[in-house]
């Protein structure tokens, strides 16, 4: 937990673009997998063992905690893959890890490195805390349980005085935004039985997000299931009842999306920071939940629900196979040069029109999201209110930018 006393609020980094985002828009803490044996394996872009030192260095400047991800079923070939993990992660200096299978738990403890307990792993009563509290300093509990059991749960570590290796009472997490799966707490097999692609590698192949047609074998009719992705829940969104999440007792609130864009990182972490913030300084209201609710629904979405915090008996799906976001992004150029002293920025356009009043999205690992309205700038060193296709575009920005970043324009969907 924040040393301000404030639950933590933990971002997903799935590359460094991500990370900077978090960095930028106020976590307190991120969670990132390395290469393999994480949930997000099959992710585009994954860090690499040697990223680790970056990592640590970036978070460390910014107080921030890291958390390694090494959370998927493991077999006898990936022990040794573990342990250089492992080995390399503390020597960089990293926080903890989050696991769930034995092997982990135990080799982490052995070289003393601090011990989260994975979501996979189901925790749903005191008794289960208790067992794990031998081993981990903090807990993510089931996603399937209200804020009634998670209440019950934080009440009586405070009682009973269940405490971690480190001496410390157990912290609970739970998942406050992001995707949710069909499965308990993503255990699911369709996508090993279909694809030999199993989930709990970290290789999902989201069966689950696609519409079905149920056929009766005997008499072949037919049912479409009625405009709703039934396997397909919406995604978790507790910022309308945050103060609620908080009331809990809960320390930690996670921010699922490692295999979202750096944009979706930005938006999302910096209105549950807002939103937390708000809690504690006695002004979260009915107005500002309406704000960041709209900001939450300008980034990738498939609908927001509350999960079963509330007590909900049934789920709430999804009613199309993508995003329901209010906004898009759409790839404009590259840029090419940065003048420090003028603080001037040189993009090649590269695709889309631009012109004056836009908003525009720049993005680079070193520089994470960032947005901005364009204002005066210059084509071809000419003043210009548009620039198109193969043009050079040049404009004052407030950060500074690299030849790997990339300029999006933000558009209404």
């Amino acid at each position: 937990m924040t040393t301000s006393g404030r639950i933590e609020l933990m971002a997903p980094a799935g590359n460094f673009e991500s990370l900077q985002a978090a960095l930028d828009n106020g976590c307190d803490s991120i969670y990132f997998g390395v290469e393999q044996l994480n949930m997000r394996a099959r992710a585009t872009v994954n860090f690499v063992l040697d990223d680790l030192p970056e990592i640590a260095r970036r978070c460390n400047e910014k107080n921030v905690r890291t958390y390694l991800t090494l959370n998927t079923i493991i077999y006898d070939h990936d022990l040794s893959i573990v342990k250089t993990l492992l080995a390399k992660a503390k020597e960089a200096g990293i926080t903890a890890v989050i696991a769930s299978d034995q092997a982990v738990i135990m080799t982490a403890r052995t070289m003393g490195m601090e011990v989260h307990i994975s979501t996979q792993l189901n925790v749903t009563n005191i008794e289960t805390v208790k067992f794990y509290a031998m081993f981990a300093d903090t807990i993510v509990l089931s996603r399937e349980l209200s804020l009634r059991q998670v209440k019950k749960i934080t009440e009586q570590i405070e009682k009973d005085q269940i405490k971690g290796p480190s001496g410390n009472l157990v912290e609970i997490e739970i998942f406050g935004h992001g995707a949710l799966c069909m499965a308990v707490s993503g255990k699911c097999y369709l996508s090993l039985h279909s694809h030999n692609s199993s989930a709990n590698r970290g290789a999902c192949k989201q069966n689950c997000r696609k519409k079905y047609t149920v056929i009766d074998q005997e008499s072949g009719f037919e049912i479409e299931l009625d405009n709703e992705y039934m396997m397909s829940p919406k995604d978790l969104c507790t910022l309308d009842f945050l103060d609620q999440v908080i009331d809990s007792g809960i320390k930690v609130l996670k921010i699922e999306g490692r295999g979202r864009a750096a944009d979706y990182v930005a938006t999302v972490t910096k209105t549950y920071r807002e939103a937390i913030d708000s809690y504690y300084e006695g002004t979260f209201t009915k107005e500002k939940i309406n704000t960041w609710m709209e900001a939450l629904a300008t980034v990738y979405n498939r609908g927001f629900w509350s999960g079963y915090y509330l007590g909900q008996k049934l789920g709430e799906w999804s009613d199309n196979p993508g995003s329901n976001a209010t906004q898009k992004k759409v790839y404009v150029g590259k840029g090419m040069h940065y003048f420090p002293k003028s603080s001037i920025a040189e993009f090649k356009i590269e695709a889309y029109d631009i012109k004056k009043g836009d908003k525009i999205l720049i993005t680079g690992p070193s520089t994470g999201a960032q947005e901005l309205i364009l204002e005066d700038f210059f084509v071809n060193d000419v003043t210009s209110e548009k620039a198109t296709k193969g043009d050079s575009c040049t404009l004052k920005v407030p950060f500074r930018i690299r030849l790997s970043d990339k300029m999006y324009k933000i558009v209404e969907n």
